[in-house]
């Protein structure tokens, strides 16, 4: 099936989705901030860049949204009709990559929390915050 977008318009439309300080990050970056949490932004030196490195509690964060890391089993994550085979590889590339980095996070001795895009949507936002201020804090509480 064909792009229903000319190729102007698709370069648009992509050229306007953001990778960094996207709304589900920065609601994670907000709540953090006022539970008095410190963090650094888009760690260049970690594997994969994570949206938020707490190195206090050496723990890393990945703020993913659902369709671009291929949230398996998520209303929000649904294969493109068009250009099926492409967005089929992208997906599973970054499914891959992503694998990847956390491993070696992990042999770095990081500890390191995915925060998916649909459970910061307004049902589940609270509970949501308060299990990742928990999982972060629980370790220097023990």
């Amino acid at each position: 099936m064909a792009d229903v977008h000319d190729k102007a318009t698709r370069s648009y439309n992509m050229s306007r989705i953001k990778g960094t300080n996207t709304k589900p990050e920065i609601l994670v970056r907000k709540y953090l901030h006022a539970n008095g949490l410190r963090f650094r932004l888009h760690n260049k030196n970690l594997p994969g860049r994570p949206d938020l490195t707490l190195s206090k509690y050496n723990t890393v964060i990945f703020v993913n949204g659902c369709f671009w890391h291929g949230h398996k089993g998520c209303k929000y994550f649904v294969w493109p009709k068009t250009r099926s085979e492409w967005w089929q590889d992208k997906i599973e590339e970054t499914i891959k990559r992503d694998n990847k980095k956390m491993k070696e996070l992990k042999e770095c001795g990081w500890n390191s929390l995915v925060i998916w895009e649909c459970e910061l949507k307004p049902e589940k936002r609270n509970t949501t915050l308060k299990n990742i201020l928990f999982t972060i804090t629980k370790g220097a509480n023990n």
